[in-house]
């Protein structure tokens, strides 16, 4: 069983696939709404606790967090907020389930899982495309102006780190 994580401080998706690469479960925390980000680990150790439960992963694949500076995006207090937080997560993850998790970055997991992103599109709205057309097991939700609400793309990007995580367990198992 493979757990699979987007991590960012303002929302997280998870995702649960099986042994068959089956979604068991696939969602987003919205923590927009607390402010500190040790309230948000504590949510977020709260709801990794009550998961734990459940089910019993056998490994665990985050997101890489962004390693350099793009000109028009995130800057460099974003930057170490994502990196700290990517952490604690981490480290919630590996005590909860004695895993020692693995990263992936976006780009190579969007590879692994055959998703092209065309030059000049935006990533996230070819992910959710992709899993709108190929993974009926994710729901995406939409505002009233028919576009996906912003924790889809959390859960679609979720989808493809586990994805990408249970493609690289079944080569090394060949």
């Amino acid at each position: 069983m493979i757990f699979g994580l987007d991590i960012s401080s303002s929302i997280i998706g998870l995702t649960f696939l099986n042994d068959d690469g089956d979604v068991l479960l696939n969602e987003a925390w919205d923590l927009r709404k607390i402010k500190n980000i040790f309230k948000k680990a504590e949510y977020v150790e709260e709801r990794i606790a009550d998961i734990s439960m459940k089910i019993s992963p056998k490994n665990i694949f985050i997101e890489q967090s962004l390693q350099s500076f793009r000109s028009g995006f995130s800057s460099a207090s974003t930057l170490s907020l994502l990196s700290r937080f990517n952490g604690i997560v981490s480290w919630l993850c590996f005590k909860e389930f004695g895993i020692l998790p693995e990263y992936i970055a976006a780009t190579s997991a969007r590879k692994e899982c055959g998703i092209r992103i065309p030059k000049g599109q935006k990533a996230k709205k070819i992910v959710v495309q992709h899993i709108i057309d190929n993974v009926p097991d994710v729901s995406i939700s939409y505002t009233r102006y028919g576009n996906p609400k912003a924790a889809c793309y959390d859960k679609a990007d979720s989808w493809v780190i586990a994805h990408a995580g249970w493609l690289i367990c079944q080569k090394k198992e060949k």
